[in-house]
This record gives structure tokens, sequence and C-alpha cells, in this order.
């Protein structure tokens, strides 16, 4: 059985349904995630996820973000061919800050997208 396609979402779809109560999963690297990430996203390197995934919830729709979309693409086909409901952030991180969405470090202050 081929494992379902993965939805694209834009970045305003993707605020829409973390704000209707969705986990926004971010994959990046360590480096990546320091310099910058979405304001509330949860934070699972795609290196780590096979190891951590008991780590998501099972009962709510997950949105998977990297920088550009390709690592977050792969991670979201994964998760549905594991049960869960994933979808992926178009663009990435890079489409999330152009959209005016605030990119933040650990400590709460304006970040970059790297």
């Amino acid at each position: 059985m081929t494992p379902p396609d993965v939805d694209h979402i834009d970045p305003t779809e993707g605020r829409r349904r973390v704000d209707a109560g969705a986990l926004l999963l971010d994959v990046r690297n360590p480096d990546e995630w320091q310099a910058g990430h979405a304001e509330g996203a949860a934070w699972i390197p795609m290196a780590e996820l096979a190891e951590r995934q008991e780590e998501l919830p099972s009962d709510r729709e997950i949105v998977v973000i990297c920088k550009t979309g390709g690592r977050s693409a792969q991670v979201a086909k994964a998760l549905l061919a594991a049960g869960y409901v994933a979808v992926n952030v178009a663009g990435g991180s890079e489409a999330w800050q152009a959209a005016g969405m605030p990119i933040i470090t650990d400590d709460g202050r304006p970040g970059t997208v790297a």
C-alpha cells in the first residue's frame, strides 16, 4: 500500500492550523534552530525523529517545517506512513518569515532563518 501524498500548505494556513490546535514541528538541525525558529514550534531534528517519534501527539495534526520545505516534506510523508496526520509547510521557515510571522531564538528575541 502506498502512503498518502503529503499536503503542502502555505505558512498562513500552517499558522491557522497551529492556532486551531495542530503541533508545529521544526525538523531542522541544531544550528538552524538556534539561529531562529517559528514561535511556538516543537523541535526534533530530522536525524533524531525515528528514536523520538513517541514524543509526537497521535491525536492532533502535525504541521512540519524545515528551512525551505524539502526535509519537512520527507518527514511529513514518513509520519503519514506511520499513521500520524501530518502536512508540510511549503517554502519552510523562509516562507514563514516572508509571510510576516515571527522567527525567534530560544530566549524570545528576534531570530533569523539559517
